[in-house]
């Protein structure tokens, strides 16, 4: 999850450029300023979370967020007034 100012071109260009690092990652958007990633170990997490600090804009906040395929397949999402079909723990070997 992030906060990035926006104020400023520049403030916004940065923003782009930390979203678009965040999808060559391999992260994908669940809702605006929330993306995940599905991980196999901590030293992932680990090694993922250093690439994100290093993308981060100036004056931007990131909390990262870990919690077990278990708890991911608990998480309970409405949409449109709708509860919607729980989610599946992706495949460890997806490729995109």
């Amino acid at each position: 999850m992030f906060d990035l100012p926006v104020v400023l071109k520049q403030e916004r260009q940065e923003a782009s450029r930390f979203r678009l690092t965040l999808l060559d990652l391999g992260f994908e958007m669940t809702q605006f300023s929330v993306y995940m990633r599905f991980c196999t170990s901590q030293a992932q997490v680990d090694a993922l979370s250093k690439k994100v600090e290093a993308a981060l804009p100036p004056g931007g906040k990131v909390n990262i967020l870990t919690f077990t395929d278990k708890q991911y397949e608990r998480i309970l999402t409405f949409h449109g007034g709708h509860r919607q079909p729980q989610q599946k723990t992706p495949d460890q070997f997806d490729l995109f």
